[in-house]
């Protein structure tokens, strides 16, 4: 009996259109964030970013989302602010704009910027969902694709579906131009690579990612034919990613008169960390300054923190190259996860902000759906959950401006 009525739900279940399955499941996983997020108001102590009384709003519009509604009100400044030390300052350089006044134009018509962020926030993370089951599906069965959706919409960093926070917009933007890369749609991505590139930060590893894309299908070209009319769009659309990487520090300088204006105030967010010993950019200085600052703090000393990045740098290498769970998702899914951990290294300093800038590999949680076992799934969901509420309760109801920052 119990077997029949499962069977009949099973059924039941795989007749409902897939966007609305993938709806039903975005929206209770929403909901058990509220939930999270709501305990973590309760729970918000006196020495925490948002203090006793915190709710829901707070949230939306706390840490970085107050920088994205500044610059929607403010713009960007023709003179970077300097500290009493002489450097530059943080400032709104370091957020690119479309998310920032796309919610100040939705805003407009809600009431407020912050109910414009957080419905584009939470619309596009089901658009995500959708484009990321679309991207799964001819890898991976139904189920294991669905799994994927599942697990992306409740993983530890899904509280970013509901805050002020521009990632939900580029993943959607993300996850659609890695299906039409996959699909050789490519006059989607004339479009998309622009979008991408001025929502966050980060396009530069798409550009990488299609320079090896090119050289993955040059070599295979014996094996899949590479016309020229696909060559002209590879190059022109690398080219174009480049570009548009490159232009927001061109528009920093022509607007400030300081060509060093980008990278500065990206280095300002450091000097929390290092202090001034940083006065400019150096690709992968970040990860080996940070070895060694954080393990130097944890009293396990620089030379283990070096050997631990090494570790860790082949360790994903072998992961990426070798994993047949992560194989099967399909070159793009990999040359993308490859050219943006390299991205990372390159440019950024890891501190508790790396949770959320590690987002952009969320298709990488196919490999997790691979399995069939639903006690591997449900564990790994549980396990989900559990990275969920410890980083909501650890940035938001925690939350302080040196060890706990989204």
């Amino acid at each position: 009996m119990a077997d029949a009525v499962l069977t009949r739900a099973g059924r039941g279940w795989t007749r409902i259109p897939v966007a609305a399955r993938i709806g039903i499941i975005y929206v209770l996983a929403r909901v058990v964030t509220t939930v999270f997020l709501l305990l973590a108001a309760h729970l918000s102590v006196q020495g925490s970013r948002f203090g006793d009384g915190a709710g829901l709003g707070d949230f939306v519009v706390g840490w970085d989302a107050t920088w994205y509604w500044f610059t929607a009100v403010n713009g960007y400044p023709a003179q970077l602010p300097l500290t009493d030390g002489g450097a530059v300052a943080e400032n709104s350089w370091a957020f690119m704009p479309l998310y920032a006044y796309a919610s100040a134009g939705l805003g407009g018509l809600l009431g407020s910027w912050g109910a414009g962020a957080l419905v584009i926030s939470v619309t596009a993370g089901y658009g995500a969902s959708v484009a990321l089951y679309a991207l799964m599906r001819p890898r991976l069965d139904r189920a294991a694709a669905m799994w994927a959706v599942v697990f992306f919409a409740s993983g530890p960093l899904a509280a970013l579906f509901q805050v002020g926070y521009a990632e939900s917009l580029f993943l959607f933007f993300l996850f659609a131009a890695l299906w039409c890369l996959r699909e050789r749609r490519y006059g989607w991505l004339y479009l998309l690579i622009p979008l991408m590139g001025y929502t966050r930060p980060g396009i530069l590893a798409f550009a990488l990612l299609l320079g090896l894309y090119g050289v993955w299908r040059w070599f295979r070209r014996r094996r899949e034919t590479l016309p020229a009319r696909e060559i002209v769009h590879i190059v022109a659309l690398g080219a174009l990613a480049t570009a548009v990487g490159f232009s927001w520090q061109l528009i920093a300088a022509v607007v400030t008169g300081d060509s060093g204006a980008y990278l500065a105030t990206e280095l300002a967010w450091r000097r929390n960390w290092l202090g001034e010993t940083t006065p400019h950019f150096v690709p992968f200085d970040g990860f080996v300054q940070a070895s060694a600052f954080w393990f130097r703090t944890w009293g396990l000393g620089e030379i283990a923190g070096y050997v631990a990045l090494v570790l860790l740098v082949v360790g994903l290498a072998a992961a990426l190259l070798l994993l047949p769970q992560v194989r099967r998702l399909g070159v793009e899914v990999r040359l993308w996860s490859a050219s943006y951990l390299l991205y990372l290294l390159a440019v950024f300093f890891p501190q508790s902000s790396i949770f959320r800038l590690l987002v952009p590999l969320s298709p990488l949680w196919g490999a997790l759906a691979v399995p069939k076992s639903p006690v591997w799934r449900l564990s790994v969901l549980a396990v989900a959950l559990l990275g969920q509420w410890w980083w909501i309760y650890n940035m938001y109801a925690l939350g302080n401006t040196y060890w706990q920052i989204p």
